[in-house]
């Protein structure tokens, strides 16, 4: 009984849920770069080289008929536009994190006892 009120109290805790609540987020924003990548971003670029090879899809980039390697070249575009996405997120984060730590921390006062030797040091050179 108790491994069970273990797995409760461990289930239960703020980073688990909060983890869940972020991997559900992430899977429906997941979802909306795919469809942003596929239906928007990928068809722009492509429309002139689809044009110029006389197609209207880009699964119509075939190789013996068989191999779709028009798939392949979408894929590879969609990769490179969200590693780059992410390239800059986190370009920006780490820019941000050295402005904060480029701040000088102020010099922490002098505690009573340092305060007192201090003192004691002075009247010992008089």
């Amino acid at each position: 009984m108790s491994m069970l009120k273990e797995f409760k109290e461990f289930a239960m805790k703020g980073n688990v849920i909060d983890l869940a609540i972020g991997v559900v987020i992430g899977a429906a924003f997941g979802k909306i770069v795919s469809s942003l990548i596929e239906d928007v971003i990928t068809p722009l670029i492509l429309k002139p080289a689809l044009k110029a090879a006389n197609l209207t899809q880009l699964s119509e980039l075939t190789v013996f008929g068989t191999v779709k390697y028009g798939n392949f070249i979408a894929a590879t575009i969609n990769f490179l536009i969200v590693a780059f996405v992410l390239f800059m997120i986190i370009k920006a984060i780490n820019a941000s994190k050295k402005k904060k730590d480029a701040a000088p921390a102020a010099p922490a006062e002098p505690s009573s006892t340092d305060k007192l030797l201090m003192e004691i040091r002075d009247a010992l050179k008089k």
